[in-house]
C-alpha cells in the first residue's frame, strides 16, 4: 500500500501512500490507516496518491497565480494589503516573512512572495488581473476541504476515535490556501537567508502541491538529518502540524522543514512555485492533550487556536 523514495544518502525515506482504498471504503483501508500512522509517528511527513483532487483545478490555480507573480513588483506591492474583506486576497511580498523566527531563530526575510486566501480569513479586494484568480483559489480550496476531510477520518481511525470526532472543530475553520513564488536568485542570499527558514506548521496538517526544482523542500527527521522531499507527479506532500502534535502529546510529530536555496553558482532555471493548504481548526478550538495520550502528564499548556496562530504569525512577521 505504500512505497518509499530515498534522497541521496538520507537515513530515512519519505513514504508514498495510496489512500484510494480508504476513500472508497475498500479492503485496503486498514492498510492505509497503518501506513499513515507509521509515517505520522516516525517522520511526520508522507506523500499521498489516489486522492481524487482535480488536476484541472490544480493546474488552473498554478497558472493563474503564476500570471499574478509575473506582474511588475510595484503593482503587486499595492495589492492585497488590506483586511476589510472576509474571504479576500492577501499578498505578502518578498522577504516580508521570516519563518525561522517562529523557532526562535533570527534570520533575514525569506526569499519568497505569496498569495493567501481563506474562506474565514480577512483580506483585501481581489486584484483585477489575471482574470479568474479569485475563482481558481475558491475552486481549489474546495478540493482541499474534501481531501482534508478524508485525512481527518484517517487520523481518527489511527488513534482510535470516531471518524467524525474532530468535525465540530472545523465548522468555521481558519484554514488557509497559499501559493508561494520562489523567484530566481540573481543576488547571493544574506547569511542565514533561505527561501523559507526552518519551521513547523501551526494547524492539524498541511497539504502541499510541490514541484521539482533546485532549491526545494527539505524535511528534518528525528535524528536531525535533512531529507530532500521527492517530487512525484500527481502526489501531494502531507505533514503533521503543531495542533495534532499537541493533541497527541508529541506521539505524532510536527516536523521542522525548510526550503533551501538553489546550489551556489547554479546556472539553470531555479524558479519554484508551491501550493500549501494549511488545515486549521476554528479559532475557539482548545489545543490540549487528548485523554488517551496524557500518560504521565501533558507536555503543553492548553491554548486556543486563535491565540496560538496569533503568536506564531506575530513571530514570523516581526522585524528583527
Amino acid at each position: 500500500m505504500s512505497a518509499a523514495i530515498k534522497e541521496g544518502s538520507a537515513a530515512r525515506a519519505i513514504p508514498i501512500i495510496d489512500i484510494s482504498s480508504f476513500i472508497a471504503g475498500g479492503r485496503g483501508a486498514a492498510d492505509v490507516v497503518r501506513s499513515v500512522e507509521d509515517a505520522g509517528r516516525n517522520l511526520g511527513f508522507f506523500l499521498v496518491t489516489g486522492h481524487g483532487v482535480s488536476k484541472e483545478k490544480t493546474d488552473r490555480l498554478y497558472s493563474s497565480a503564476r500570471a499574478y507573480f509575473d506582474e511588475p513588483q510595484d503593482w503587486k506591492a499595492e495589492q492585497g494589503r488590506g483586511t476589510g474583506v472576509m474571504g479576500g486576497m492577501a499578498f505578502s511580498p518578498i522577504a516580508e516573512e521570516a519563518l525561522a523566527a517562529t523557532k526562535g531563530i533570527q534570520t533575514p526575510g525569506d526569499l519568497k512572495e505569496s498569495l493567501n486566501f481563506g474562506c474565514n480569513l480577512k483580506g483585501d479586494d481581489w486584484a483585477a488581473r489575471p482574470a479568474g484568480l479569485e475563482h481558481s483559489f475558491i475552486d481549489y480550496f474546495g478540493e482541499m476541504e474534501i481531501l482534508s476531510g478524508h485525512m481527518r477520518r484517517i487520523f481518527c481511525s489511527a488513534i482510535g476515535l470516531a471518524p467524525d470526532y474532530f468535525e465540530n472543530h472545523f465548522v468555521s475553520h481558519l484554514s488557509a490556501l497559499r501559493v508561494i513564488n520562489y523567484p530566481e536568485q540573481h543576488v547571493v542570499p544574506e547569511s542565514g537567508q533561505l527561501r523559507a527558514g526552518a519551521h513547523t506548521d501551526y494547524g492539524l496538517l498541511t497539504i502541499l502541491r510541490s514541484e521539482a526544482s533546485p532549491g526545494g523542500l527539505q524535511v528534518q527527521n528525528r535524528d536531525g538529518v535533512w531529507l530532500d522531499a521527492p517530487s512525484v507527479e500527481g502526489a501531494f506532500v502531507i505533514n503533521i502540524a503543531d495542533t495534532f502534535m499537541r493533541w497527541t502529546n508529541e506521539e505524532w510529530v510536527s516536523t521542522p522543514h525548510r526550503v533551501a536555496n538553489p546550489p551556489s553558482g547554479y546556472a539553470g532555471q531555479a524558479r519554484r512555485q508551491s501550493i500549501p493548504f494549511f488545515l486549521n481548526p476554528s479559532k475557539e478550538t482548545l489545543i490540549e492533550c487528548l485523554p488517551a495520550y496524557v500518560g504521565s502528564g501533558a507536555k503543553y499548556v492548553p491554548i486556543t487556536f486563535e491565540d496560538y496562530i496569533a503568536l506564531k504569525t506575530s513571530q514570523a512577521f516581526s522585524k528583527a
